[in-house]
């Protein structure tokens, strides 16, 4: 079995706070499950959404930088996030997305862009399954995104993306695959097991609002994490020490095309700091940034959360 067991989260940079939680929540109907900070900086949210019980594989996050310049999803980036729904949505969909947004139709999918310009896509997937359900969801529970599908990164060549995809991570190339994409599984059942590598159709990445961070990817447990570690150290991939997030343990390095990886552990989990029923419904803050909590409190900006007048 593999180390990697498929996608954990993706981190994206977004405008304002407040605006990109009510499309999360209330446009795609996710769960809010956490609010935090970032930890590298503190003046800034960390904004967690997932399924209704926070499963890894579920998670999109943000930083939200409203002063950041508009960025443009391109060559050494991840360009576009999947996210998997029932085969039977794809026109309740269509019909949702149209009230908020442009979306386009491909073949079984639905392009959509979030009010950053982050590049979306939703999947209709044969291998959907809503592990959580979210009860107080705007979508309802038949049409509801049960989580990542895959994401899309744009190289500008596939040799050393794909060498490390296979020989570090896990993933084998689908050669049956009818996509102009190159297309690299990790397991052949399941949803949020996908990684496509692009070499055409967007120019040079530029950060900013409206684009990925990283990408994590889900392993169990420490020790697995550990053999991971160790495996990119043999090929001399720099790899940084083990970075403890309070819900889950990473490491992160860049693949040879530039895109930044974090290899994520399933445990602790989300309900280290709030129980299910109260996820995402107060500020939860880094271990090393509680005493500061009344300063770090009174410089972020106030968030109406869902449910709330």
């Amino acid at each position: 079995m593999s180390k990697i067991l498929g996608l954990h989260h993706m981190t994206a940079i977004c405008g304002d706070a407040q605006r990109n939680l009510d499309f999360y929540t209330g446009v795609l109907g996710l769960r809010l499950i956490k609010i935090t900070v970032n930890f590298d900086d503190p003046t800034a949210y960390h904004l967690y959404y997932g399924d209704g019980v926070a499963s890894p594989g579920t998670i999109l996050t943000f930083f939200p930088y409203p002063t950041s310049l508009q960025g443009r999803p391109g060559v050494g980036q991840c360009v576009i996030t999947s996210l998997s729904i029932p085969v039977t949505s794809l026109e309740y969909w269509r019909a949702r997305l149209a009230e908020f947004s442009t979306p386009s139709d491909r073949d079984g999918a639905i392009d959509f862009s979030d009010p950053d310009g982050l590049l979306l896509r939703l999947v209709a997937d044969p291998k959907y399954k809503l592990h959580g359900p979210w009860d107080k969801s705007t979508v309802p529970v038949e049409h509801q995104i049960c989580g990542m599908h895959s994401v899309t990164l744009q190289e500008s060549e596939v040799e050393k993306t794909s060498a490390l995809l296979m020989r570090i991570l896990g993933f084998r190339h689908d050669e049956d695959a009818e996509v102009p994409e190159y297309v690299f599984l990790v397991e052949e059942k399941g949803t949020g097991k996908r990684v496509d590598v692009a070499t055409l159709g967007f120019g040079v990445g530029r950060p900013g609002k409206g684009t990925v961070h990283h990408i994590a990817f889900r392993t169990a447990t420490d020790a697995t994490q550990a053999e991971l570690m160790a495996d990119l150290s043999e090929v001399r991939a720099p790899v940084s020490e083990v970075r403890d997030r309070d819900y889950f343990h990473s490491i992160y390095f860049r693949e040879p095309g530039g895109v930044l990886f974090e290899i994520a552990t399933d445990t602790p989990g989300f309900t280290t700091d709030e129980d299910l029923e109260h996820l995402g419904t107060r500020l939860c803050l880094p271990k090393v940034h509680e005493p500061r909590r009344t300063l770090i409190e009174g410089a972020l900006p106030k968030l109406r959360l869902p449910g709330t007048v």
